[in-house]
C-alpha cells in the first residue's frame, strides 16, 4: 500500500456503518421471534378460554343426561305406585315397595350428581368470565405490542437502507487494497476490522502496542496491524484526541 493515502477517516466510517448495520440486522431479525411469542399468548389465552366453555358444554350434556334418567326413573316409581293397586299377592306386594324404594334411592343419588354437576358450572361459568376478561383486556395489549414491534420494523428497514446506500456511496472513495483488507479482517474478526488505540493498548484484545508502532499509528501514513488480533490500529482524529485530553484534564 506504499505510495498510496490510506483513508483511515473513511475505514473508520466504514466500521461505524457496518457496526449500526449488525446491530439493526439483529435487532431485525429478533422481531418475528418476538411477535411469534406474542401471537402463542394470544393462542394460549384464547385456548384456555376454548376449553372451558368445552367443560361447560360437557357439563351441561351430562345434566341432561343425568336430569333424562331422573325423569325416566320417577316415570317408572308412578308406574309401580299405579301397580300396587293392582297386585294380589303380599309377594308382589313387598316386591313392588322394594322396586319403588330401590328406584327412588337411585333418583336421589342421581339428584346429589345434578347438584354437584350445578355447583361445578357455577365454577366454570365464573372461571370463564375471568378468562374473557383477562383475554380481552391481554389480547389488546398483546396486540398493542405486536404493532409496536412492526412500526419499529419498519423504522429499522428504513435505517438499514439509508446506511446501506451511506456504504455504497463511501466504499468507491476507499482504495481497493485497503477495502480489501478491510474486508478480509471483517470476516474473520466477527464484523470489527478496525481497533482504536487507547492509553497504549488495542482496545479489541488489550495487547500493548510497542512505543515505535505507536508513533507510526499517530502519524498515520502507514497501516499498522495488530500483532495479536490482526486488526487495523488507529488513533483518533487530531480533533477528537484533543477533545479527550481537554475532557481528561477537566476531571
Amino acid at each position: 500500500m506504499d505510495g498510496v493515502d490510506v483513508e483511515f477517516e473513511k475505514l473508520i466510517q466504514l466500521q461505524e456503518l457496518d457496526n449500526i448495520l449488525r446491530q439493526l440486522s439483529a435487532e431485525l431479525s429478533d422481531i418475528p421471534r418476538l411477535i411469534n411469542q406474542l401471537e402463542k399468548k394470544i393462542k394460549a389465552d384464547s385456548d384456555l378460554l376454548v376449553r372451558a366453555k368445552d367443560r361447560l358444554s360437557h357439563n351441561q350434556k351430562k345434566r341432561r343426561e343425568l336430569e333424562a334418567e331422573v325423569k325416566d326413573l320417577k316415570s317408572l316409581v308412578a308406574k309401580f305406585k299405579r301397580q300396587l293397586n293392582e297386585v294380589k299377592t303380599n309377594k308382589e306386594y313387598t316386591s313392588l315397595l322394594k322396586e319403588i324404594q330401590d328406584t327412588q334411592t337411585r333418583i336421589d343419588n342421581l339428584e346429589d350428581e345434578i347438584i354437584k354437576e350445578l355447583l361445578v358450572a357455577d365454577e366454570i361459568e365464573e372461571e370463564i368470565r375471568a378468562a374473557t376478561m383477562k383475554q380481552k383486556n391481554e389480547e389488546e395489549h398483546l396486540k398493542q405490542e405486536i404493532e409496536a414491534l412492526n412500526h419499529r420494523k419498519k423504522e429499522l428497514e428504513e435505517q438499514k437502507t439509508q446506511l446501506l446506500r451511506q456504504k455504497e456511496e463511501l466504499i468507491p472513495a476507499i482504495p481497493k487494497a485497503q477495502l480489501n483488507l478491510y474486508l478480509n479482517i471483517s470476516k474473520k474478526r466477527g464484523g470489527i476490522a478496525l481497533s482504536k488505540v487507547v492509553d497504549e493498548f488495542c482496545s479489541m484484545c488489550q495487547l500493548r502496542i510497542r512505543p515505535q508502532m505507536l508513533n507510526e499509528i499517530r502519524d498515520r501514513f502507514k497501516i499498522h496491524l495488530c500483532e495479536s488480533c490482526g486488526r487495523i490500529l488507529y488513533f483518533e482524529s487530531s480533533s477528537e484526541e484533543s477533545t479527550e485530553e481537554a475532557e481528561k484534564s477537566s476531571r
